[in-house]
């Protein structure tokens, strides 16, 4: 099987994660996953379902604690059912692969949710107490022959960690000293961000000696392959009554402020920028340019540079300032700081320079141009005969005649122009006007 068909919905780690993954298997280690926040560990978690059996057969009796094999039952119960009962009169049930993966959140979680604990109604049913039968299993011996994952490892409790030594290491179930020898069949699965994890006394040392591989995702290494994720997973209806038509230009620049942002000085780097900002933010544009063509009727609808101006919303609160370097900054402040980054840095790969003097002499001059998002894009082409260059930079840009994305291209010049510092810019009500002081 190719890597890609192994996890069909993960990008840019064909080359990186994945066979790390495959090793790590094939060793028959438990796996931590170690990143930041937004990049995939989950999925990648949840993933692992495929190298599973499309089903699996199980002894479906109602006593049974949980799936046991018919041909090596490890419970009591059901040991003794195979041992009293010949082979054809022993229920089988088929269990999917899909409820084979359990996973559990650190905080909160107890001894008793994830291995289990003494079961008082049992014991008050006449249970004897040292009965394998007065036990209620937690997750990971209900996950016997499947996989159980425990998210953000360093906020589990330290004696739940204790618990998971014996399991990972001989996968030896004790609960309240009541010994139980299980040969569990169980991949055991974590994921933590590098911060946290690496902060002493978040996790046992002798926990983290016991999990066999350690396996490091990261970010997108390119902006395409960022793009490729973001057009995955925004999951818009681009077409209907209003279709959606992006530049892009625009797609880059949105990507391209998600990787300013992860190198930005102002931004603590050890938690991250998550993929969901880009997403949240591609999302927002989108929904931006379609509110203007249904309110003003165009087709199609073209997101534009005006509707950044909308990120505010998708974006504040994702963004963590490191708060020694940016004690001088809010967080609107540092997300204007990026997002002028991210368009500088895609102006310059599509616009010539040649020329860009002469439209600043131009605005010198006292020229101003003022734009916004509900600005109809059939003004555009009146606005710019002020500013003949900037139309004919537009074209460099995307030569498409329609005037929705020549709107767009138009700002872009703009605003490319400004982040060059070659004009100046003012914003007031939605409205930017672009001129020179």
């Amino acid at each position: 099987m190719l890597l890609y068909q192994l996890f069909p919905a993960i990008v840019g780690f064909s080359d990186t994660v994945i066979p790390e993954i495959n090793i790590a298997l094939l060793s028959g280690h438990d796996i931590l996953f170690l990143g930041e926040k937004g990049q995939a560990k989950s999925r990648l978690m949840r993933g692992l379902v495929h190298f599973l059996d499309e089903v699996s057969p199980y002894i479906d009796i109602e006593e049974a604690p949980f799936h046991d094999d018919p041909y090596q039952p490890i419970s009591c119960v059901c040991k003794e059912f195979v041992e009293a009962h010949s082979e054809e009169d022993v229920p089988i049930g088929w269990w999917n692969r899909e409820d084979r993966y359990a996973e559990r959140l650190s905080p909160g979680t107890k001894f008793a949710d994830i291995i289990g604990e003494i079961d008082p109604g049992k014991l008050t049913g006449g249970v004897s107490m040292a009965a394998e039968q007065a036990l209620h299993f937690g997750l990971i011996p209900r996950m016997h022959r499947g996989i159980f994952a425990m998210n953000e490892l360093p906020e589990l409790d330290e004696l739940v960690q204790v618990g998971l030594f014996n399991i990972l290491e001989e996968r030896d179930v004790q609960i309240r000293g009541h010994p139980i020898r299980f040969d569990i069949d169980v991949l055991i699965l974590f994921s933590a961000n590098p911060a946290t994890y690496n902060r002493s006394g978040k996790v046992i040392p002798q926990l983290k000696d016991r999990i066999g591989s350690v396996i490091h995702t990261h970010y997108p290494r390119d902006r395409d392959l960022g793009i490729q994720i973001m057009e995955q997973e925004v999951d818009i209806d681009f077409g209907g009554d209003y279709p959606v038509v992006v530049p892009y230009f625009m797609r880059e620049i949105i990507e391209q402020v998600t990787i300013q942002a992860r190198k930005s000085k102002y931004i603590d780097q050890q938690s991250g920028v998550s993929a969901r900002f880009s997403i949240a933010n591609y999302r927002t544009m989108v929904a931006s340019a379609k509110q203007r063509a249904v309110v003003l009727g165009e087709k199609p609808a073209v997101p534009r540079i005006s509707d950044l101006g909308h990120l505010y919303s998708s974006a504040l609160g994702k963004l963590e300032l490191d708060l020694m370097g940016s004690h001088q900054m809010s967080e609107r402040h540092v997300l204007d700081a990026v997002i002028a980054e991210a368009i500088q840095i895609v102006f310059d790969e599509y616009v010539d320079e040649h020329g860009l003097a002469e439209i600043a002499e131009i605005f010198g001059r006292g020229v101003k141009i003022e734009v916004g998002d509900m600005l109809p894009s059939a003004r555009y082409a009146e606005l710019l005969r002020r500013v003949p260059p900037v139309w004919d930079k537009a074209f460099e840009v995307n030569a498409a005649d329609d005037p929705a994305v020549r709107a767009s291209c138009v700002e872009f010049v703009l605003a490319g122009l400004y982040a060059m510092g070659r004009i100046s810019r003012s914003q007031r009500h939605g409205q930017t006007t672009y001129e020179v002081e």
